[in-house]
């Protein structure tokens, strides 16, 4: 069994107003579970509109540390960008797999949201009445079937998931700079030396952007 989770949040730093999970057990997902979550600070207006959790409806709501226990219980807790619910949620007793990590792995040089996944592997699956994306329980059916598509394509077992997840994965496209949004291996043949001056000059950068531009540049 496997235990999909998503949150909502105040802002790109936390404050989650909004936790779910399903499970998926035997390529079917059971077991919906979903509570919205008094945040540790006021709800963003940029969040807001893109959720539509307000701030009364999760004023006498329990707070993340009260209601998390309720989704313990499996060996592997699977996300999409898990580094971002695992760094807003309590410590989980689990391993952590990333539908995104594994995405790139599997199909490079397409886009990867949740919603763009699953639009692109033609994927379909029955979410929940009266929700809609960027709400938690819905996204965790969107993650779920994206999830089946991907140990049904590559065969990987979750520990093989979950170790992929630990480890730095190739970027296949530039989200900053003056390069946004082309593939990095365009660049690395188009503009060698922009790879080389990130490399050589920006004090800090991901473990993922790391590893990319050692590997064009032929420094692995």
């Amino acid at each position: 069994m496997l235990r999909v989770i998503d949150t909502e949040t105040c802002d790109l730093q936390g404050g989650v107003v909004e936790i779910a999970s399903v499970d998926v057990v035997d390529g079917k997902i059971v077991n919906p579970l979903s509570h919205l979550v008094r945040p540790d600070r006021p709800i963003s207006p940029q969040a807001m509109a893109i959720h539509h959790i307000t701030e009364a409806m999760v004023a006498n709501q329990p707070w993340i540390e009260d209601v998390v226990p309720h989704y313990y219980g499996s060996n592997w807790y699977v996300a999409h960008n898990a580094s971002f619910d695992r760094r807003v949620l309590p410590e989980m007793p689990g391993e952590w797999i990333c539908t995104m990590k594994l995405a790139r792995r599997l199909w490079p040089g397409i886009k990867y949201s949740n919603m763009a996944l699953y639009k692109s592997r033609k994927l379909s699956v029955q979410t929940p009445p009266g929700l809609h994306h960027h709400r938690a329980l819905y996204d965790c059916y969107i993650t779920a079937a994206l999830l089946i598509d991907i140990m049904q394509v590559s065969g990987w077992t979750p520990d093989q998931m979950a170790t992929m997840t630990g480890r730095p994965a190739l970027l296949t496209t530039f989200t900053f700079g003056k390069y946004r949004g082309e593939a990095v291996s365009e660049i690395a043949d188009r503009d060698p030396g922009y790879l080389r001056w990130l490399f050589n000059n920006l004090e800090r950068m991901s473990p993922e952007l790391r590893l990319t531009l050692k590997h064009y540049l032929g420094d692995d």
